[in-house]
């Protein structure tokens, strides 16, 4: 059981090598989508990433209950979850305890059998946001992603398409 968890900004390439990571284990590998296509522009975006994914992928979207997600596709081949901080995103906007399910999601993952492949966005390399919901959503994201990171087993950052190992 492995879990990676690979990170980057906007259109770094993190998903295309999650991907890739996901794909070469055995089995066939299951997409576990946070994003919910509320507009025409998302609508376009999953459809992309669907069109480039190919058919052979098995499919849950999950916007806010992951773990149980995960849990039950247990076993079959690896996961990939797409993305981390849209997930983080249908939390904080459902007013959930986003910090106890973080954690959750953290003891989960070194129970499951079969890998499981995470992106998330590194959000805090620009300019502090000007409001305080831009910066706490910030804030709960770095803490999410050092929460998972110290539970991977390998931890990517991509940039330009690149990957670097930084665990």
């Amino acid at each position: 059981m492995a879990v990676i968890l690979i990170t980057g900004g906007a259109r770094s390439g993190k998903s295309t090598r999650a991907e890739a990571r996901a794909r070469s284990f055995a089995g066939q590998p299951v997409y576990v989508a946070t994003a919910e296509a509320l507009d025409g522009e998302m609508q376009e975006r999953i459809a992309r990433h669907r069109t480039r994914r190919g058919a052979d992928w098995i499919e849950h979207e999950v916007p806010l209950d992951l773990v149980p997600a995960l849990r039950a596709t247990d076993g079959s081949g690896a996961r990939l979850v797409d993305c981390l901080t849209l997930w983080l995103s249908n939390l904080m906007h459902a007013a959930r305890d986003w910090e106890r399910e973080v954690r959750e999601l953290a003891d989960a993952l070194p129970r499951l059998n079969s890998p499981v492949v995470l992106v998330t966005n590194e959000v805090g390399l620009g300019i502090v946001p000007d409001n305080a919901l831009a910066r706490s959503f910030r804030d709960a994201a770095g803490i999410m992603n050092q929460i998972i990171a110290g539970v991977a087993d390998e931890v990517e950052f991509v940039v330009a398409g690149l990957p670097l190992k930084l665990k």
